[in-house]
Order: structure tokens, then C-alpha cells, then sequence
């Protein structure tokens, strides 16, 4: 796991962050900086579906309600992946976490929120239990943040739970092993994330390795990047540590099978 820290070090900036959790140890196996706080961008949806979530375990809202006004981005690629949900006059509330997920779509977002009473509500509702995580309904938003240690915390519940309770989290994790962002040299059923980015920051959490063998969890974020239009080094930094990761994730897979 050095290695992966010692590549992601080169990134541009003094505000670099990863923690890496082994769902077979069941301990964090890497941790620098980990109480970084960054923007989350987009990455917050996971997040949102992790509130939802929880209200529709406790009854407040069940997976097959319907929204009837809710509005999806034309910027974004649902007409691709969701086809079938054009001109729908309505749409569950378990579809279209999905939707807001795979597709980071904010105006998704934003109709699920508000059917749920609102971002005040979902921020008083997150910060009973994690003190520096804030989602609002502009992805670009300053305080659209989170400390890397409790994103990660959000991640483990999701994943943890849908060992035991698959059908409650399934809108979620169909989101989340949607990605479109690919990366040559993993596989791309092997990489299941939602990443968050602007012109200066990257944010990524994920589920790196075979789902239901002990993969990986990570959170990885960098904050003031030389801006990533006319500057590639530090996306491809991250990519390279990534790929490093994976590297990981197979010696820890080989070392299983002996």
C-alpha cells in the first residue's frame, strides 16, 4: 500500500488524502491524511442515497413511491443508460436514486431530496452522525463536503449492508456499479465508483476487486490542483495509483487461494 500513497504524494498539491479499508482483514489497511475535509462534487449522491436509504429501512418512505415531478439533466447521460425513463410522467423513488446515482445526476438529486423533505432536513439527518459531512443541492458548492474518515464510514455501512439486507440497498448499488469514468488496466466490473471532480479537486470512493470476494473500499481526495483543463499530471497521478491499488488488490487475492 505504500506505493500507492508514494504515487498519489506526486499530485500537485499538499492536500492529498486516501484510506483504504480490506473488507477480509475488516480494518483500514491504509490511512494518510485521512481526515482531510474536500469537496465532494458529484460523489455526495452516494452519500444522499445513504440517508434515503436509511428512511426507507425505517419506514418513512418506501422504494416504489412515486414522483411524479421530478426533473432529470439533459447534460448528463440518462438518455443513454436510462432510456426507458424519458418522458415518463413519473418515476419511483428507488429509480431515481439510481438514476441520480449512475448518471451524477444533480437535478435527480435534487427531485429526490426535496420529495423527501428537503436538503435541511437530510443535513440534520447526516450530521447525527457525522460531524463534517454537508451535501447541498449545487454539487459545485464549497460546502458540498466531507471528511475522507467518515465518507468512508458512509461506504462501509453501504456495502456491510448489503451483505445482509440486498434488496433494501439495491438502488443504490445499482448506481454505484454504473460508472461510465473506465480505467485502462482494470477491469471494469472490477471497479465499482463514483467519483466527484472540478477544475481543482478530485474526489473518488469506491469498491475495487470481485464484489462479493473481499474487495477493497478507498476514499481518495485532492484538494487545489493546478487546474485539470490544461493540466493532465495530476489525473494521471491518481489514475497511476489506482492501477497500483488494484496491483493490491491481486497479490491480496493470490495470497487468499494459498
Amino acid at each position: 500500500m505504500e506505493r500507492v500513497v508514494t504515487s498519489l504524494k506526486t499530485v500537485e498539491s499538499d492536500q492529498v488524502g486516501i484510506i483504504i479499508y480490506s473488507t477480509k482483514l475488516q480494518e483500514v489497511v491504509c490511512s494518510f491524511n485521512s481526515n482531510l475535509i474536500v469537496p465532494l462534487a458529484s460523489a455526495a449522491k452516494v452519500v444522499i442515497g445513504y440517508c434515503v436509504t436509511k428512511w426507507v429501512e425505517n419506514g418513512l418512505f418506501h422504494w416504489n413511491d412515486l414522483i411524479e415531478d421530478f426533473q432529470l439533466d439533459k447534460e448528463e447521460n440518462s438518455t443513454v443508460l436510462f432510456p426507458h425513463f424519458q418522458g415518463r410522467a413519473s418515476l419511483s423513488l428507488g429509480n431515481l436514486v439510481e438514476v441520480m446515482i449512475a448518471c451524477h445526476d444533480s437535478k435527480a438529486a435534487d427531485s429526490v431530496v426535496k420529495f423527501c423533505g428537503g436538503w435541511e432536513k437530510l443535513n440534520r439527518e447526516l450530521s447525527r452522525v457525522y460531524n463534517h459531512i454537508n451535501v447541498t443541492s449545487n454539487p459545485r458548492d464549497v460546502e458540498n463536503r466531507g471528511e475522507l474518515g467518515e465518507v468512508l464510514q458512509v461506504l462501509k455501512t453501504v456495502y456491510k449492508a448489503y451483505q445482509t439486507e440486498p434488496h433494501l440497498w439495491l438502488p443504490v448499488m445499482n448506481g454505484l456499479v454504473r460508472p461510465q469514468d473506465h480505467l485502462d488496466g482494470i477491469p471494469n466490473h472490477m471497479l465499482n465508483h463514483m467519483s466527484g471532480g472540478l477544475e481543482n479537486l478530485v474526489v473518488d470512493i469506491g469498491i475495487l476487486g470481485v464484489f462479493h470476494q473481499y474487495p477493497l473500499l478507498y476514499v481518495l481526495g485532492v484538494n487545489n490542483i493546478p487546474n485539470r483543463y490544461s493540466s493532465t499530471l495530476s489525473d494521471e497521478r491518481i489514475v497511476e495509483s489506482m492501477k497500483l491499488l488494484y496491483h493490491e488488490y491481486n497479490k491480496q487475492k493470490k495470497e487468499q487461494m494459498t
